[in-house]
């Protein structure tokens, strides 16, 4: 493997994230502040008033669908649109075992994939090693988490952070992954079983250490179900399996409800963060980090990692929008996770999150974000005003 490329700029950047997660974190004074235990297994489900009806429009009934209807992947029932989103509670459906085994969903390409507009590609960057972060993660990365949900595959997962929300300063129940971590694309529909673990496995523990692990140790803020979702249409009509055309969109909004409890999530993690969607070019931007749980070998999805580069250059087709890439060695289940850079005022945002890499691991490119990310995301935000 290639060298590692260190970056001084990159000591601020993980200072930024881990200050603003520990300043905000649990405090020890407020019971309700602290993570709280998984739900039980009561099959029970909290759902919107109109859901139960939006299910019988497609001939689904809410009962039916607990109890296995779910799992019904046929092509010519499995929603896609944007207007169908379903994601009924069921809990307890994500235990701590059912969550170590979910795999995760491989967004990658051959050097030779690559195409397009070699004016704006910058070269390939040299690996960088991704490095586990800090524990407890609530007090070093709070606003990162796992996704997990259901797939014709299997039971899968990717990496997500807790966004702030306009229209609820404070209370953000608002979520930033990657499109493929909740809707097929072109191929496919809506993933099913969407939920958000925050700091998921908090004291970094190994797989025997979790061999018999309490739930509050596997999920230590409990597990939050996604009520709405929001993709790009690009994602939904050109989304493929190694990304495609879809890729330079493949980003989605989370709002989520906690399985127990009614706290907003930003006041039960202590920490969001704001999105930027007017990020300088690359070349003036000193160092990006990513965050995530790689799940693909040699890592195991449980532990959460970072890595951090100055930004390059990568274009996928003419006419897409041009997509960040970074030096990084983490895999497949790290996918959604947000892409953070310090403001000038020294506060973290959120400009992407991970989209693609390649088969050999050695980088990660995401969606730059632009009008198209904004719109989806103040519209999530005026969707749950006041809520």
């Amino acid at each position: 493997m290639r060298s590692i490329r260190p970056l001084p700029a990159a000591i601020g950047l993980v200072a930024a994230l881990s200050l603003t997660a520990t300043a905000c974190g649990p405090r020890e004074d407020v019971a309700a502040d602290k993570p709280a235990a998984s739900a039980t297994a009561d099959g029970g489900a909290a759902i919107p008033a109109d859901l139960a009806d939006r299910l019988k429009e497609h001939g689904v009934e809410l009962d039916e669908w607990k109890n296995g209807e779910w799992k019904n992947w046929d092509k010519d029932t499995w929603l896609r649109e944007a207007k169908d989103f379903v994601n009924p509670m069921i809990k307890g459906l994500w235990k701590p075992e059912r969550m170590k085994e979910a795999e995760s969903p491989q967004r990658t390409m051959a050097a030779g994939e690559i195409s397009g507009d070699q004016g704006v590609t910058d070269p390939e960057p040299r690996p960088v090693q991704a490095k586990p972060e800090s524990k407890p993660y609530h007090r070093n990365a709070a606003p990162v988490g796992k996704v997990f949900f259901d797939a014709p595959q299997g039971s899968m997962v990717c990496s997500a952070t807790v966004v702030k929300d306009p229209a609820n300063p404070g209370r953000s129940n608002l979520v930033w992954t990657a499109g493929h971590c909740v809707h097929a694309g072109q191929e496919g529909g809506w993933y099913r079983n969407i939920t958000f673990v925050p700091a998921y496995n908090d004291l970094g523990k190994s797989p025997a250490e979790l061999r018999n692990a309490q739930p509050q140790e596997i999920a230590p803020y409990g597990v939050y179900w996604a009520d709405w979702v929001s993709t790009s249409g690009e994602w939904i009509s050109e989304g493929g399996p190694t990304g495609g055309g879809g890729a330079p969109y493949d980003y989605a909004v989370m709002h989520v409800k906690p399985e127990r409890g009614t706290k907003s999530l930003e006041e039960t993690v202590g920490a969001a963060l704001d999105v930027e969607f007017d990020a300088p070019e690359a070349k003036d931007i000193a160092a990006m980090g990513a965050w995530g749980y790689p799940a693909a070998p040699p890592y195991d999805g449980l532990i959460m990692h970072k890595c951090i580069d100055r930004p390059g250059r990568l274009s996928i087709g003419p006419g897409t929008p041009t997509m960040w890439r970074i030096g990084c060695t983490m895999t497949g289940g790290s996918s959604g996770g947000g892409w953070v850079v310090t403001r000038p005022n020294g506060k973290p945002a959120l400009v992407s999150n991970t989209s693609i890499g390649p088969v050999t691991a050695g980088w990660l490119a995401g969606p730059r974000l632009g009008e198209g990310a904004r719109e989806i995301y103040t519209t999530m935000s005026g969707k749950f005003a006041g809520r």
